[in-house]
């Protein structure tokens, strides 16, 4: 089978690092170029220097359009600039990691027949197969996604309060106060309390289900940690079945999908890091049913997803070069 030839761009940030990264061991994937324009000229591993010896590859401030996909890893706001500035063959397929065309409010792009699915696999893995092009979700998004849609299938949510901690590489590569090690060692601190934005996606993808899921029953309070990678959510609902029935129901209706598991042991943070897996743990006391899912936010997060997509997308067996040890020591 010919190789999928790739481009990506936001390349120097910490999503085009994992993409490169899996993207060099896929069995189908050929990069032809990675975007930067602070890098132009500079080998990927002056920047990503892990990859020192895995490529001679350099970043490139132009585009080629000899590509059948791009990855669009740039900044939340910037990939519509992008694309308006830089107009692809229709034939170009896209995956953008931004939030720019996550909503339906906002999922085509202007004076184009370009629109974009939600790719989420565990949802959409249909739709994702037929698509063009394709919105990433977010990392948040997607750990707390997947520990609440079997019970929105069922119809069975009721007002919902999560908490979510996530490591520093959350923030992006670009320094700020708080990702500092000086800020973040023995700390840890709430923010964008009830309004974080991926709330808006969530209750779209919950709405799939669970038609009338309201904005304003779903809690969300999110924590930065004081480590690298990885999201740990913890969902709170009150729920009348029995936990043994509702494990079975996560089982069954994540049976089919390779990367997210439920486990029956307390779950933690060295399971999925470094891996594109989501882990799901159910607890239960009385009517209150706790849901923790945990994930690594560049990984099934971003770029581990975002090349599950890609194998949906080309029809590739989803799994291909996605198949990590957690970096469990």
């Amino acid at each position: 089978m010919k190789k999928i030839r790739i481009g990506i761009t936001g390349g120097a940030g910490y999503t085009g690092g994992e993409l490169i990264r899996i993207l060099l061991i896929h069995p189908q994937a050929e990069i032809i170029f990675v975007q930067s324009r602070s890098h132009a000229g500079q080998l990927l591993s002056s920047v990503h220097q892990d990859l020192l010896g895995d490529t001679e590859l350099l970043f490139t401030d132009t585009l080629s359009e000899n590509i059948d996909l791009l990855f669009l890893c740039t900044g939340h706001g910037e990939t519509r600039k992008f694309l308006s500035e830089n107009p692809l063959k229709p034939s170009v397929r896209l995956i953008d990691l931004s939030q720019d065309f996550r909503l339906e409010s906002n999922h085509r792009f202007p004076d184009s027949d370009r629109t974009f699915i939600y790719g989420l696999p565990e949802l959409n893995r249909a739709s994702i197969a037929r698509a063009q092009n394709v919105a990433n979700p977010g990392c948040f998004a997607t750990t707390i996604e997947l520990g609440l849609l079997p019970l929105a299938k069922q119809g069975w949510l009721t007002e919902v309060y999560c908490t979510g901690i996530t490591g520093s590489t959350g923030a992006g590569q670009s320094l700020n106060a708080t990702s500092h090690f000086s800020w973040r060692a023995n700390n840890i601190q709430a923010y964008k309390t009830l309004t974080h934005q991926h709330l808006a996606e969530v209750n779209q993808s919950l709405n799939q289900y669970q038609n009338g899921f309201g904005n304003e029953a779903l809690h969300f309070v999110p924590w930065r940690g004081d480590f690298t990678r990885g999201i740990f959510v913890s969902s709170q609902l009150k729920s009348q079945q029995s936990l043994s029935e509702l494990t079975a129901l996560y089982k069954e209706f994540y049976g089919s999908h390779p990367f997210t598991e439920v486990s029956e042991s307390p779950v933690f943070l060295k399971q999925v890091v470094n891996t594109n897996k989501c882990v799901i743990q159910l607890e239960k006391q009385g009517d209150l049913l706790v849901i923790h899912s945990v994930t690594d936010n560049l990984l099934k997060g971003a770029s581990g997803q975002a090349v599950q997509n890609m194998n949906l997308m080309f029809g590739l067996d989803e799994t291909s070069g996605l198949k990590f040890k957690a970096a469990y020591f």
